[in-house]
């Protein structure tokens, strides 16, 4: 038997830098354009690729979308753990709004919500239930009673998203501290 040496895929190769190339022709089209006039040709033009790449990776725009969304939607940082879960309620949903009222990413939002097509276990919503239970359980852990993390879905993270994609006025930060006075009244009712 001979021993061949498979080459082995490069993290952060050639796939990586066109998946980089892609999204960014992606968020830049949406932004420019809105999510209903993008088309996968449009893309792969942009971001100077096949089209064929793009349905061979992502399926069609819709898996594009879906993928770039979770991408761009979930930033890459720890949760608060200031030692008080209304404060780190306060601070997470601060950094959400800030985080999501840029132009692109409120772009990406209203694209991935068009596409939910009433799928209620998107990525960001299961990565958003698993940050809302882990700052519920760290502040259960420390003693402190907490709502349910549902509850912390429904009356924190939902109005957020629903103003960021519905609402014609920009959401501000300051939005986040008054959410969380009115989720620790309904939890404690």
């Amino acid at each position: 038997m001979n021993d061949i040496a498979l080459p082995h895929k490069r993290p952060g190769g050639r796939s990586a830098q066109v998946q980089a190339l892609v999204r960014t022709a992606l968020e830049e089209l949406v932004a420019e354009q809105g999510r209903e006039r993008v088309t996968v040709p449009a893309v792969a033009e942009r971001a100077g690729v096949s089209a064929s790449s793009i349905y061979r990776r992502w399926g069609d725009l819709q898996g594009l979308l879906a993928e770039t969304a979770t991408h761009r939607l979930d930033p890459n940082r720890p949760l608060p753990d200031t030692g008080a879960l209304r404060a780190d309620l306060e601070a997470w949903a601060r950094e959400l709004i800030e985080h999501l009222a840029k132009p692109c990413n409120t772009s990406l939002l209203k694209a991935a919500a068009a596409l939910a097509n009433g799928d209620s276990d998107t990525d960001c919503l299961r990565n958003r239930r698993k940050e809302a239970l882990t700052l519920v359980e760290q502040a259960r852990a420390r003693g402190e009673r907490a709502p349910e993390p549902q509850q912390v879905i429904d009356h924190l993270i939902a109005p957020i998203v629903f103003r960021l994609v519905f609402g014609a006025d920009p959401v501000k930060p300051e939005l986040a501290a008054r959410l969380v006075d009115e989720l620790f009244v309904l939890s404690s009712s």
